[in-house]
């Protein structure tokens, strides 16, 4: 039987990272993986989302290439080959991680880990029992999957979930998404740029509804987004009944005329899979269908350590990540915590969604007393140029301190931007700090430097 210093059950964005990491401490690793290496992230999340998302962004710029004084006669794409394109970013991404593994010396076994004790993880392979694998530490990151509702069952035809529709061979003439959560709110961008009719059904009042400490004017902007660009919102409204028919789908909603769709995607969220790997037996602690952890990322079973989404605290592959270094450097013995207050939380909307920290409603629940800061894309002639001036940035202040508490942004390449928020969060930095730090012109990072002046009703362009 094989010994190793860790074992890492699941070779997703933390499972992978925990592995690099623990191997750069000279520990010996084993890192399992029943699919491919990148988990849901790089094979049926995050990068092939954001690669389907980049075509239809170019596509909607180039429709508006009049804009910039330019012609291109009639605009249209080739979806075979936008499928092809993801597929071989996805394909580079895998063959990077898998060079990064073996050049590092990480053993990768294929198939299940299941574990038979604290330091003893079997591996099943197409179904039988391939062998048992020995630890001095075993570390669980084996992820999540899209959620189904158990009344609509989901065919891989025409009621979907994301996985089904990355792989989409035709784009539906019109689609109904159920949810307006983060996934809901992508891929109605997405579909809507490709020509779909979209329908967004919610039962909640709000988009991004099920997110906290997101300011709420950024959420309505994005309702007031979509609207015009002829996204449909039925929000706070409970589906009944969905059924197939001939011609399509029949989607039955309360309080409201049937809809008629041909194709349903649900996007209620994701399922933990934190089910038939062995916790149950060990005694290990499960939440609300995730492992339990502490701050060191440790388990209530010595020795046992659980990442990622199957913890259930932040489903962001950049958390994962984060916490597979933090639970390598308690594995081998180095003290190591997480602070999730200042993790960066980004959509991929168009325009983009990004925030960091606390909201107002947040801050004042946890006794600050706060000012903002507000300052809009379209004053900036950065985001003029590139014709993206929807959107706006919110900084959120204590007063008389003016520690930046939190960061809001809607608006171009959010994503982006919302890392100079990140840091002045995680190092108490102040909005005085951030007014006083010089911003290139003309870049979009000003709107950063005069969002911060407003704090104290000093902006230069306003």
């Amino acid at each position: 039987m094989a010994s190793y210093d860790l074992v890492i059950v699941g070779a997703g964005p933390g499972g992978y990272v925990a592995a690099l990491k623990a191997a750069h401490m000279g520990a010996k690793v084993c890192l399992v993986e029943r699919d491919e290496v990148g988990g849901t992230c790089l094979n049926r999340g995050c990068i092939p989302t954001k690669a389907l998302i980049a075509s239809a962004e170019l596509l909607g710029k180039i429709r508006r290439s009049s804009e910039f004084g330019i012609g291109t006669g009639e605009v249209s794409f080739d979806l075979p080959r936008i499928m092809q394109r993801k597929k071989e970013i996805v394909a580079r991404q895998v063959q990077g991680i898998r060079h990064l593994l073996e050049s590092n010396g990480i053993e990768l076994v294929e198939g299940r880990g299941k574990l038979l004790s604290p330091n003893l993880v079997e591996i099943v392979r197409n179904g039988k029992r391939f062998g048992e694998v020995q630890a001095s530490k075993v570390i669980v990151g084996t992820g999540s999957e899209p959620a189904k509702i158990p009344q609509f069952s989901v065919d891989d035809e025409n009621v979907l979930t994301s996985n089904e529709a990355l792989e989409i061979e035709d784009i539906p003439r019109d689609l109904v998404i159920v949810g307006g959560g983060v996934i809901g709110c992508e891929f109605a961008g997405l579909f809507s740029e490709m020509g779909c009719q979209v329908t967004i059904v919610d039962i909640l009042p709000k988009l991004l509804g099920t997110l906290s400490n997101i300011e709420a004017r950024v959420t309505i902007q994005l309702e007031m987004i979509f609207k015009r660009r002829g996204i449909k919102l039925l929000l706070g409204k409970k589906i009944e009944k969905i059924a197939s028919q001939p011609d399509g789908m029949i989607i039955s909603i309360e309080d409201e005329n049937d809809l008629k769709a041909e194709k349903v995607l649900i996007c209620v969220g994701r399922q933990l899979n934190s089910q038939g790997i062995g916790l149950e037996e060990l005694g290990v602690k499960i939440e609300r269908g995730g492992i339990a952890v502490n701050r060191q990322m440790e388990t209530n079973v010595a020795g046992v350590y659980a990442i990622g989404d199957v913890t259930g605290k932040m489903q962001l592959a950049h958390v994962a990540s984060a916490q597979g270094i933090v639970a390598a450097e308690n594995c081998l013995g180095n003290e190591s915590f997480l602070d999730y207050q200042t993790v960066p939380n980004c959509i991929f909307t168009t325009p983009e969604i990004a925030y960091v920290g606390l909201d107002r409603e947040g801050a004042k629940k946890a006794g600050h007393k706060v000012r903002v800061g507000r300052f809009n894309f379209a004053f900036l002639g950065k985001a003029q140029i590139m014709g993206e001036a929807e959107g706006l940035v919110m900084i959120i202040a204590e007063e008389g301190t003016f520690r930046v508490l939190g960061m809001h942004i809607i608006g171009p390449h959010a994503s982006d931007l919302i890392h100079e928020g990140a840091l002045a969060v995680n190092q108490g930095l102040t909005t005085v700090d951030i007014a006083q730090t010089i911003h290139a012109h003309p870049t979009l990072s000003e709107i950063l430097c005069e969002a911060a002046r407003t704090v104290h009703d000093k902006a230069i362009h306003s």
